[in-house]
């Protein structure tokens, strides 16, 4: 009994997905018998009898492409959680020049909005992923939709061969019926091997990702390190530099009063000790903030751990990793996890944080969790979006799941071997 129930369950839901699989796929081929049946009415005396249709038919199927693509890919990931990447080409940003025009990466315009829209038609225009959305529009009905359509197509026979008097109908309805029961549960599986094969990236398409997006991160990266290269400059003239200077001024004076004045002369000696100190623990910090010393030592969970003493929050860490990662890889991910933890902090209201550092397969993941209150989002140009084009350097991921009124978890996933 539990068997039956299980399989009539499977059934219902695969008649769902059947329809629904019918549906999409057949979107465009409804435009063009609509075309055609316009044609049709108009008649053959009607001058636009033929332009119409043709024109329809072209608006219909280049409007229709890409959603019922995103539909395929939406329904193939929510139903067998195979997610395929659409690969179209991303716009890039759009920056004001000093004459006043805007640069959208093909050419200038008067105004934001023009450089926006021109940008936009540009890329719709040049993206090859069209015409891979074009061909899959073309074989889905034939491919996915015509397999989709045998339970549906079996219930209708059922319903009108069934309430039919004639003995060849009943025959008919109760056929109809045995296919829609026997193919429902797996008529609507043919979507996921014929999206996978036609809707991914080809080969050409990747590469051409793939170089645009290690373009982007080499900019990102040389804009990176000339900001790091700012801050560091500015914090030796703001902080260590000027207490130098100042503790040499202070030892030239001391050395001019040494026999006038010999208390005052030891008065700047103790000002200057203390400047020296301070200009010290001052520096420290600065190489703290460059490369922890705990971490080129010891390794990135020893750092972690030191960095949670530190923390404001009660911080957990547990770690599972006998080997060392590289260190460019220590590195993204020890600030990374201190971005995550000062977010903690200064945005989320959080008391408490959990790190965990493991190895999965070839893999190191790092978790991180707080209990604040939620809503951290990656934005364009905030901090998530720039550690995530950190550890895209690396293949690295960055997932958040931040639902409001919290908790906030954050995933980073680096692929690495061990060294």
């Amino acid at each position: 009994m539990r068997q039956l129930r299980a399989w009539a369950a499977s059934a219902c839901v695969g008649f769902v997905r059947a329809c629904a699989v019918v549906v999409v796929s057949m979107l465009v081929p409804a435009v063009w018998a609509g075309a055609v049946a316009l044609g049709i009415r108009w008649g053959a005396g009607n001058p636009w009898s033929w332009a119409a249709p043709c024109v329809l038919v072209c608006v219909g199927t280049l409007a229709l492409a890409r959603p019922v693509c995103r539909m395929f890919r939406f329904l193939v990931a929510t139903w067998t959680a195979t997610v395929i990447p659409a690969g179209y080409r991303q716009a890039g940003p759009v920056t004001r020049m000093s004459t006043g025009y805007w640069w959208n990466g093909f050419g200038y315009e008067r105004t934001s909005r023009d450089a926006l829209l021109d940008q936009k038609w540009r890329l719709r225009r040049r993206d090859p992923a069209n015409w891979r959305d074009l061909r899959f529009t073309a074989l889905a009905p034939v491919t996915a939709g015509v397999v989709a359509a045998l339970p549906p197509a079996g219930a209708a026979a059922a319903v009108l061969g069934l309430g039919h008097p004639g003995l060849a109908a009943r025959g008919i309805g109760a056929l109809g019926l045995a296919v829609a029961l026997a193919t429902a549960p797996y008529a609507w599986r043919c979507a996921e091997p014929v999206a996978v094969r036609f809707l991914r990236a080809s080969a050409a398409m990747a590469l051409a990702e793939r170089v645009a997006e290690l373009t982007a991160q080499r900019a990102d990266t040389t804009v990176a390190q000339a900001a790091e290269i700012r801050r560091i400059e500015r914090d030796l003239h703001d902080g260590a530099q000027a207490r130098l200077v100042g503790l040499g001024l202070s030892l030239a004076t001391a050395e001019k009063l040494m026999e006038s004045d010999p208390d005052r002369a030891k008065e700047l000696m103790r000002e200057a000790r203390a400047g020296a100190a301070t200009s010290l623990t001052e520096l420290r910090e600065l190489v703290s903030g460059i490369s922890p010393p705990v971490l080129s030592e010891r390794g990135l969970v020893a750092a972690v751990r030191a960095f949670a003493l530190d923390s404001p929050l009660e911080v957990a860490v547990s770690a599972d990793l006998r080997l060392r990662p590289d260190p460019p890889i220590e590195s993204a991910l020890y600030f990374g996890i201190a971005e995550l933890v000062t977010n903690a902090v200064k945005h989320a209201r959080a008391t408490r944080a959990r790190i965990s550092v493991v190895r999965d397969g070839t893999a190191l993941v790092v978790d991180v969790e707080d209990d604040g209150r939620g809503g951290a989002e990656v934005r364009p140009g905030g901090g998530l979006a720039g550690l995530r084009r950190r550890l895209a350097v690396f293949d690295g991921t960055l997932e958040i799941t931040s639902p409001a009124g919290g908790p906030t978890r954050a995933r980073m996933m680096v692929p690495c071997e061990s060294s």
